[in-house]
């Protein structure tokens, strides 16, 4: 294997570039190292480079979602074997303590959102997969590279929202965001059980995107409709059953309770660039349930399956792809979204 390889590191005053990194190797025997075969870049990344998050450490190479090849492994790895195909987990946990035996995964005492973040991530050729036993997910032979480039981020983002609605069959699940996470999120529900999806962003041609692939049954545009009043149209008066906030804009909270039922829960799984409140006294007898946080990815597995059972597709999502190369280019399209941007995929 190469001694130094290529990486895209981002530095404390905002910049980012290619720099030589060493190869990264083999440090504790839960350890994995794995060849990139296709990365992609996320909003996190974006928040990174801004500076809205406090515990990424500057001069780390960026990225977190990615699908790649095992080519070394540490002595106490049991669930891959060196050549396996895998997708990887945004999260590393160690599945024994407190958090991880109830599932918390995002709370792990010995991991949490480290690549990318504390640790260098994947938009390299290689990346050190700490605690990896729990945070590799081995390809079947129908599931390409390119299909579960998704699975570890943001389809486990918007499956864990789904999840968090409690949805019973039947069900009305309104989904703020018609991006990545939002489209993941109307499919996830849709695999819960839920009868009607209901999609708002303020952007027509992604909300068209939805509607060409079938992943919700109604359409809005706030900036076009009163919002409020649509809903209670949608639902006999009664507001939307649950509600997945994945725009994280600055009014979008505020929209995700007035368009809830009474006794709806509201799943907050959008990272706000601002603080959020709450009118507690205009809410009162609405008697909601909010959950929030940082996603628990713990469900990969599941949603390989899922893919590979043609139950869950993200691929409509890759508009754009660059060679690794052009990464600078590729981070231009995505976060001004030029030409309809919505996820690109770097190929190594």
């Amino acid at each position: 294997m190469e001694s130094t390889m290529k990486g895209y590191v981002w530095h404390k005053d905002g910049t980012a570039n290619i720099e030589d990194r060493p190869v990264p190797q083999i440090l504790d025997d839960r350890d994995a190292i794995i060849k990139v075969k296709m990365s992609s870049i996320c909003t996190s990344d974006l928040h990174i480079i801004k500076g809205f998050v406090p515990k990424a450490k500057p001069e780390t190479i960026l990225g977190h979602e990615f699908t790649g090849e095992v080519v070394k492994l540490g002595n106490a790895i049991k669930n891959v074997k060196i050549g396996d195909r895998v997708a990887v987990n945004v999260e590393t946990f160690c599945g024994e303590c407190f958090f991880c035996k109830r599932g918390f995964i995002n709370n792990c005492e010995n991991g949490g959102w480290k690549i990318g973040c504390t640790e260098n991530g994947c938009q390299s050729e290689f990346v050190r997969v700490p605690l990896a036993d729990t945070g590799l997910t081995k390809l079947p032979e129908n599931v390409s590279y390119e299909d579960a480039l998704f699975v570890g981020d943001v389809l486990a983002s918007g499956y864990w929202g789904a999840e968090l609605c409690e949805i019973k069959e039947g069900d009305t699940v309104a989904v703020l965001g018609s991006g990545p996470v939002g489209y993941c999120a109307m499919m996830s529900a849709k695999v819960f059980g839920a009868s009607k999806v209901i999609a708002i962003d303020i952007d027509n041609s992604r909300l068209e995107i939805a509607r060409k692939q079938k992943i919700a049954d109604e359409f809005l545009n706030p900036n076009k409709v009163d919002i409020e009043k649509e809903i209670k149209r949608l639902t006999g008066g009664r507001g939307a059953d649950s509600v997945i906030e994945a725009a994280g804009g600055k009014d979008t909270l505020q929209t995700a309770w007035k368009i809830a039922r009474p006794n709806a829960i509201i799943a907050v799984v959008a990272m706000y660039e601002e603080p959020q409140s709450l009118p507690l006294p205009d809410m009162y007898g609405k008697n909601l349930v909010f959950k929030t946080g940082g996603v628990d990815a713990n469900h990969c597995d599941k949603l390989v399956k899922l893919i590979s059972k043609g139950k869950i597709s993200t691929n409509f999502m890759i508009t754009h792809k660059f060679p690794f190369d052009k990464i600078s280019e590729a981070y231009n399209v995505f976060a001004n979204k030029k030409n309809g941007c919505i996820k690109v995929a770097l190929t190594y």
